[in-house]
């Protein structure tokens, strides 16, 4: 069906609603409801797995590779078997409208871009990123009525999110536009024009005022932002530095998130748009002094373990028998560890 798919990639609390409300207020961009069908089709054996199913998921997923391997094309006729699922769901959900373009800004799709764009190579993809401490600040605050360590156990955000978008940003195969949160709301009008331009429509200059061209009342249930979007019209600056206020009123929260900050390459953070030269510097002029990075410590288990992971992920690319060895060695675990 050929369906002409926009995803908008970001962390939950990142402010993918609010740029939701501006693209679908655009008279040929259809948003909705957050759909994530792309989540649970990832994870059906071929790409990943899930660790537990109501069915025998190890079984499934080994004979769905022996019989993807036996098709014609091989992961590609997987590949558009997947999209021909998809074209018809976002086909037919556009359908519904006489709009040109689907808009699907699942947050948790950032946990599986290599998917999608195997899925979606042809796709327009908005990158919104968000000051992290922000993201985590907002995010407790939202779920966790602002405990922090309550937070990070039921989900380490950054230490998943981070690296995921920071590798997106950095590839070069699949097209894509970065948004910073701060740049929007400071200039929703240059920014959106430059989204629209990426997106190949024109520029409706009346859907920066989202509230008011599309009311809240007529909005469709769904998930997204449960606090702040609805109760504006247009992009507002008004939350830029509620993390600021809040770290230099509480230091345990200040020392818990200097830990967590600690944990993330900073080559990533700079990719995100938020360097740690200047990751600090919002609080260190509400604090009046300055904030120095933690040390690195000689050896991180954190990092010890991605740059393993990163490095036999290209080993395994480079030689088959090595893949098809860890292959076996992770049926042989899955099976002994099956519940």
């Amino acid at each position: 069906m050929g369906v002409s798919m926009l995803f908008v990639i970001s962390s939950p609390r990142s402010g993918s609603t609010m740029l939701e409300r501006m693209l679908e207020s655009h008279s040929m961009i259809l948003g909705g409801p957050e759909p994530h069908l792309i989540t649970p089709l990832a994870h059906l054996g071929v790409w990943d797995k899930v660790d537990k199913a109501p069915y025998d998921h190890i079984l499934a997923a080994e004979s769905q590779k022996l019989f993807v391997a036996k098709l014609p094309h091989g992961e590609q006729d997987y590949w558009d078997a997947c999209r021909a699922y998809c074209d018809v769901l976002y086909g037919r959900y556009l359908a519904t409208s006489a709009k040109t373009v689907c808009l699907d800004k699942t947050p948790a799709y950032a946990l599986t871009l290599p998917f999608l764009m195997k899925v979606f190579p042809d796709a327009k993809y908005v990158v919104l990123t968000r000051h992290p401490l922000a993201t985590f600040s907002s995010y407790a605050n939202s779920f966790f009525n602002g405990d922090y360590q309550a937070a990070h156990a039921y989900n380490p955000l950054l230490e998943r999110y981070v690296p995921a978008i920071a590798r997106f940003l950095r590839q070069q195969s699949v097209g894509h536009l970065h948004v910073r949160y701060e740049d929007l709301v400071k200039d929703p009008e240059t920014w959106m024009e430059r989204t629209y331009a990426y997106i190949g429509v024109p520029f409706e200059r009346d859907t920066v005022d989202y509230g008011v061209k599309t009311p809240t009342q007529n909005k469709p249930e769904g998930l997204g932002d449960p606090l702040g979007v609805d109760r504006h019209t247009r992009p507002t600056t008004g939350s830029i530095s509620k993390w600021v206020e809040e770290l230099a009123a509480d230091a345990d929260k200040r020392a818990f998130m200097e830990n967590v900050m600690g944990r993330l390459d900073p080559d990533d953070l700079t990719v995100l748009g938020y360097p740690v030269e200047s990751l600090w510097k919002p609080l260190e002029e509400a604090l009046g002094r300055s904030i120095a990075p933690r040390a690195k410590s000689s050896f991180s288990l954190y990092h010890a373990q991605r740059k393993a992971i990163v490095a036999l992920r290209a080993a395994a690319r480079r030689h088959g028998p090595l893949r098809k060895t860890l292959s076996k060695i992770r049926l042989a675990c899955d099976v002994l560890l099956r519940e």
